[in-house]
């Protein structure tokens, strides 16, 4: 493991149990990114006999060229197959023939290491494609939050992400062969800030970096958050955007 500990995985996982009961009122991002994700498969005739869905909740969809597909998460209250920790896999080596991971994998430490543990476990000619989100996610609400925090200090609040180059390079470095990363931007509409939150809480997608600030967010902060996130972005239409940038890898083991 990577000894530099950037998010709080225990907190993580509570907020995936949290919003287990929520998520159907707020799954329409990770429905697209499921969509964009299994799109990588269509035209492949191979078949793939065992796969491992790696943390996607459950929603990634089944192709008829995936025979069987062990589902994983780190939240029991998914009702996974399996509880797993993206950081320590518990699988041998040349286990699947195709992984797939669905917006989980920013969440992690130690990127680099979980990629090393997932090649490890793909069968030779084995498939890995997997999504998280990239550097211009919530691109909006950071520079809202530096606009109202600047006097009082500034608290991390919007987790850092790998940039496509950096995804492409930690691949390499895992020793997928033909490494590939792609980038898609998605942007959202929200009538305020107050409802963006309230979907990122219910995706389960909450704040969970270890230098956060532990106490709760003050209501005057939050209301000047929701204000200068309005001046700076508001559109014609009274609406203001919210940028999701899905980064996908795909590789293979030799």
């Amino acid at each position: 493991m990577n000894e530099i500990i950037v998010f709080d995985r225990k907190l993580k996982k509570l907020h995936r149990d949290r919003a287990v009961g929520l998520l159907a009122n707020h799954d329409f991002l990770l429905r697209e990114a499921t969509s964009r994700l299994t799109q990588h498969l269509e035209g492949i005739s191979k078949e793939f006999q065992l796969a491992l869905d790696l943390g996607g909740r459950g929603m990634i969809d089944v192709p008829p060229n995936i025979k069987k597909i062990i589902r994983t998460d780190a939240s029991i209250k998914n009702r996974p197959q399996l509880v797993a920790d993206e950081e320590f896999l518990p699988f041998k080596e040349n286990s699947f023939d195709l992984i797939l991971s669905l917006l989980s994998l920013h969440w992690v430490n130690d990127l680099p290491g979980a990629l090393i543990q997932i090649r490890r476990i793909l069968k030779g000619n084995g498939l890995f494609i997997g999504s998280m989100f990239g550097p211009e996610t919530l691109s909006e609400l950071r520079q809202a939050i530096m606009a109202a925090e600047m006097d009082a200090g500034i608290s991390p609040r919007v987790s850092p992400f790998a940039d496509i180059k950096t995804a492409a390079g930690l691949l390499q470095r895992a020793g997928f062969s033909m490494p590939v990363a792609d980038a898609e931007k998605i942007t959202v509409l929200y009538p305020d800030a107050y409802k963006l939150m309230h979907d990122l809480r219910g995706m389960g997608e909450g704040n969970a970096l270890v230098k956060r600030r532990k106490n709760f967010t003050a209501r005057g902060t939050m209301k000047k958050i929701g204000e200068k996130y309005r001046e700076m972005f508001v559109d014609k239409e009274g609406l203001i955007p919210a940028t999701f940038e899905i980064i996908t890898l795909t590789g293979t083991r030799d």
